[in-house]
């Protein structure tokens, strides 16, 4: 039988999908557009905009609560004596 690989010690947590960049990135050019076109536009992309970095921002502070406060690392330690170069003329 197989042998099960060890479990991991320092984990990944990636953040869900989210529509709330690209909406911002379409508020942003609503704005644009309205500086130079028609002031309702920009006042509409300015909205979506600031309604979309709200949502970000909240969605972004829940995620990073639920997160570990620590997590035990398996790496190795970097060395106490600095690292140095090795010299072509030895």
């Amino acid at each position: 039988m197989a042998e099960l690989p060890p479990e991991p010690t320092e984990l990944v947590y990636l953040p869900r999908p989210s529509w709330l960049p690209a909406l911002t990135a379409l508020g942003v050019a609503l704005v644009v557009v309205g500086l130079f076109a028609w002031w309702p536009y920009g006042a509409i992309g300015a909205l979506i905009a600031l309604v979309s970095i709200i949502a970000w921002i909240r969605g972004s502070a829940g995620e990073t609560s639920r997160l570990p406060m620590q997590q035990r690392p398996a790496s190795a330690v970097l060395p106490a004596v600095p690292l140095r170069r090795p010299d072509s003329k030895r």
